[in-house]
C-alpha cells in the first residue's frame, strides 16, 4: 500500500467519525449516521479526482473507503453519548481530518504532474470540502464559513509547506509529514489559543 493510498484512508477514516458525530447531534438515525459519514469522508477526495480526471474515483476504485466510512459511522452510534463534549470532539477531530485530507490532496496533485497553483487548489478542496458537506446537510454554519475562523488559511499554509519541502529536495512521503504537520499545528493553535483571522468590515461610502 503506497504512502498517498495510507494518507487517503486515514483522511476517509478521520473526517468520517467527525461526519457520525454530527449526526448524533442531529438525532439522526444510523442510515443518517452512515450517510452523513461517507458524505464527509469521501466528499473532498471526489471532487479532486474528478477535477484531476483520475478515473475511477478513489472510492470506486475501491469501496473499502466505503465500509471503512460505514464501521466508523457504527462505532460513534453505539459510542457517541460516552463523549463530554461531543461539539469538542467534532473540532479536534476535524482539525486532524483535515491536516491528512491537505496532505493527501496536494500530494497526488503533485503525483499527476499538477502545476504548483492546482497543487495549492487540490489541497485546499480535498481538506474543505467534506466538511462544508458535512455542515451544509446538517444544517450547521460550516466552519469553513465562521466569521474570522482560520480553516481554509490552515489549509493553504499547510499546501504551501508540501511545496517548500518539495523545493527544498525532501521526499514526496516526507513533504506531506511536513503539509500535514503545519496544517495541524495551525489549526489546533487557533483552537487552543483563539486564533482569528481579519474580517471584512463595511465603513461608511466617502463623499
Amino acid at each position: 500500500m503506497s504512502p498517498l493510498v495510507l494518507l487517503d484512508y486515514a483522511s476517509v477514516l478521520i473526517f468520517a467519525l467527525t461526519g457520525a458525530l454530527v449526526a448524533s447531534r442531529a438525532q439522526l438515525d444510523v442510515v443518517g449516521f452512515a450517510f452523513l459519514a461517507c458524505l464527509t469522508a469521501v466528499g473532498g477526495g471526489t471532487t479532486r479526482d474528478l477535477l484531476l480526471d483520475r478515473h475511477p474515483v478513489f472510492w470506486i476504485a475501491q469501496p473499502t473507503y466505503l465500509a471503512i466510512a460505514c464501521a466508523a459511522a457504527l462505532l460513534v452510534f453505539f459510542t457517541a453519548h460516552r463523549l463530554e463534549s461531543r461539539a469538542k470532539a467534532i473540532l479536534w477531530l476535524d482539525a486532524a481530518a483535515l491536516s491528512v485530507a491537505v496532505a493527501a490532496g496536494s500530494s497526488i496533485a503533485q503525483a499527476e504532474g499538477a502545476a504548483w497553483g492546482v497543487i495549492l487548489v487540490m489541497g485546499v478542496m480535498t481538506g474543505c470540502l467534506g466538511g462544508l458537506m458535512r455542515d451544509v446537510v446538517a444544517n450547521e454554519v460550516p466552519l469553513l464559513l465562521k466569521q474570522g475562523e482560520p480553516y481554509a488559511t490552515c489549509a493553504l499554509c499547510g499546501a504551501l509547506a508540501l511545496l517548500v519541502a518539495g523545493w527544498l529536495g525532501l521526499p514526496p512521503f516526507s513533504a506531506a509529514l511536513v503539509c500535514a504537520g503545519v496544517t495541524f499545528a495551525l489549526r489546533a493553535s487557533a483552537l487552543a489559543f483563539g486564533w482569528g483571522i481579519p474580517v471584512y468590515k463595511s465603513r461608511p461610502p466617502r463623499a
